[in-house]
């Protein structure tokens, strides 16, 4: 069905009920995001051990999709009116393993290596040439016109990569958790409901990845709450998205 921006705030309401409900289940599957932002950011800015972020930001793509279907799974239950117990939902969370999620981590895997060989390349086409700089102690390259270009550039590039990834997952990640389908058909489910509302879905984008930045900018603890919610609210929104028979 098509959705509009009263099933934004309707989702968004339901998720933070959903929060409040469960709290030290957002809390705890939150924390494994919130734990890798902090051992990035101490690697990269107090140790300047760049390959310890690569690591652990190549760990995010994989782990992702299973974290997420702790939230979705806890305000399914909720939903449902049955029992919440942390053995039963991490039963849930450990049993995706043989079902179709692994498969959409793969999908976001191959994203995010080629955004990052992307990223590599633009780089070396705008600023290749340039004189060797640290750009964590001095942005003066950015402040250039190959610096300036090769901003706006990634950007766009980058902006374009995160769409074709929330349009391929907004919506298949809890319809995997919920129904027993392949991940092309829930792919091409979720790209359906973005293409069928395409400006409120744009909205919902902005949104995610605005709260994101703001929960992120707090030192990583505005994620305690935001991820939580988000999670809860996706849910609730692909339920407003998708009606089945017997519903």
């Amino acid at each position: 069905m098509e959705l509009d921006l009263s099933d934004l705030r309707a989702a968004l309401a339901a998720g933070w009920r959903d929060f409040l409900a469960a709290p030290l289940y957002g809390l705890l599957f939150s924390s494994v995001y919130v734990a890798a932002g902090w051992l990035i950011s101490y690697a990269l800015l107090s140790k300047g051990q760049v390959w310890w972020t690569i690591i652990a930001g190549a760990g995010f793509p994989i782990l992702g999709p299973f974290i997420a279907c702790g939230f979705y799974e806890v305000s399914r239950r909720l939903e449902a009116g049955e029992a919440l117990n942390l053995a039963g939902v991490a039963g849930v969370i450990f049993r995706q393993k043989d079902r179709q999620i692994p498969s959409m981590a793969a999908v976001v895997v191959v994203f995010f290596l080629f955004w990052n060989f992307l990223g590599h390349m633009i780089f070396a086409v705008f600023l290749g040439n340039a004189t060797m700089t640290n750009i964590s102690s001095s942005f003066a390259v950015f402040q250039t016109a190959q610096g300036v270009m090769m901003l706006v550039v990634g950007t766009v590039v980058g902006a374009a990569f995160a769409g074709t990834l929330f349009a391929l997952t907004v919506v298949s990640l809890p319809y995997l958790l919920d129904r027993e389908v392949d991940f092309i058909t829930a792919m091409i489910t979720s790209v359906s409901v973005v293409t069928t509302s395409p400006v409120t879905m744009l909205i919902w984008g902005l949104g995610i990845a605005g709260a994101l930045f703001a929960g992120m900018a707090l030192g990583f603890l505005g994620l305690f709450v935001v991820l939580p919610v988000l999670g809860h609210a996706t849910w609730h929104l692909y339920r407003r998205a998708l009606v089945f028979d017997g519903m």
